[in-house]
């Protein structure tokens, strides 16, 4: 079959624009999510360090639509309230992408699954974790840690911003925004890192920046489901897609 780009078949090419137009509707809709749909299902039929440099400049772009969607004043407000969070992340991506090929990512991947997956299954049972906003500094501090650790391995540093942000009760918009944020800077990073790294190179570039297209698109039809969410139906959805975030990263550490 014919090779497009990065020694792709033309089957493997349009097989990744559909999952990134995918990944892009459901980020679009709740606000994250859209490495890990991407990462997923490319490791399926593609290298691994193509499915890494293949998310980078789609969460790139689509993370700067989500951060500005209400201006540049809300954006820096959320930048400014996050900034432990922000800072803790882009130490540790920097640090972690530069490890990308030693660390064992199945232990990485076991224990973040199984943080995920029981936080999520326990505020599904009707428990609610509350963080005392004296520890809140340090809470945000130690998540940052493990988002930007993650981050730098895997290209996934949103699921332990989306457990402290459920914890503390935050709004819809606010949800979004900051997650847009933080993955905005994040992303950032984490294409500098890889372009130092190797993972960005002549050949994944190119693949990588021709799946920004259908990021975009699908993007733009999941904001028409995100704001018909009010707070209830939104907090819900986003429990459930953080469940199934966390079973996927026991499935792919465990190789199932």
């Amino acid at each position: 079959m014919q090779s497009v780009m990065a020694g792709l078949s033309l089957h493997a090419f349009w097989a990744a624009v559909l999952v990134t137009l995918a990944a892009g509707f459901v980020k679009g809709a709740i606000g994250f999510a859209m490495p890990l749909i991407m990462v997923s299902a490319f490791s399926s039929f593609l290298p691994p360090e193509l499915a890494l440099a293949g998310l980078i400049l789609p969460t790139l772009v689509t993370n700067l639509s989500q951060a500005f969607r209400q201006g540049w004043r809300p954006a820096l407000a959320s930048a400014r309230k996050y900034h432990r969070y922000l800072i803790a992340t882009v130490v540790f991506i920097v640090i972690s992408a530069q490890f990308v090929r030693l660390l064992p990512q199945a232990v990485l991947l076991t224990a973040l699954g199984v943080l995920i997956t029981g936080f999520v299954l326990y505020q599904l049972s009707g428990a609610r974790l509350h963080i005392a906003p004296r520890w809140r500094s340090a809470v945000e501090w130690f998540a940052g840690v493990i988002g930007g650790l993650y981050g730098g391995v895997s290209g996934i540093w949103g699921p332990p911003l989306i457990v402290y942000l459920l914890a503390i009760k935050a709004e819809k918009q606010e949800t979004i925004r900051v997650q847009g944020v933080v993955f905005l800077i994040g992303a950032v990073v984490l294409t500098s890192a890889h372009l130092q790294s190797g993972v960005l190179n002549a050949a994944s570039l190119p693949f990588s920046a021709v799946l920004v297209l259908p990021a975009v698109v699908g993007m733009l039809l999941g904001y028409a489901v995100q704001d018909r969410l009010d707070q209830r139906r939104f907090r819900r959805w986003t429990q459930i897609l953080l469940l199934l975030t966390g079973l996927n990263l026991l499935r792919r550490a465990f190789g199932v």
